[in-house]
């Protein structure tokens, strides 16, 4: 599906290119239950699987996760923060290769998702907005 409309898809790179339940799998659902994980699932340079051995985390380990499109997409996140950043700022800091992938940005940028948004346009100066309409836990 991912490249069903071409490597140029918007809509297919904000709903296609993440393999969410291989993420479920792999990651978070072991996580949660066992402690084992996969730390790597996707070598976006050789655009190909990796080859990870499972890892077990220590006790009382807090599993980070940061991707592009990665809410919305009903994985179980406790709590999720995104780094908003406007179209302007967006526009700027995509390169020319990367530029198809803007309309996916602004479609997503107008979901809401996360529990607190962090406006992210100079780094320097983060301004974070806390959302109290943010759908309930599961559907991150």
């Amino acid at each position: 599906m991912r490249l069903e409309h071409g490597r140029t898809d918007p809509e297919s790179y904000r709903t296609g290119w993440l393999d969410a339940a291989g993420l479920r799998r792999e990651v978070l659902d072991p996580f949660a239950l066992t402690g084992r994980y996969l730390p790597t699932l996707w070598d976006a340079g050789l655009d190909r699987a990796t080859r990870a051995r499972h890892a077990r985390t220590p006790e009382g380990a807090v599993l980070l996760l940061d991707g592009p499109l990665l809410l919305g997409t009903g994985l179980p996140f406790d709590f999720a923060i995104h780094l908003r950043l406007g179209a302007a700022a967006l526009s700027r800091r995509t390169g020319e290769a990367a530029r198809w992938t803007l309309p996916a940005y602004a479609r997503y940028d107008g979901e809401r998702h996360a529990d607190v948004v962090v406006r992210w346009d100079d780094p320097r100066h983060p301004a974070v907005q806390v959302r109290s309409d943010r759908p309930a836990s599961g559907d991150g």
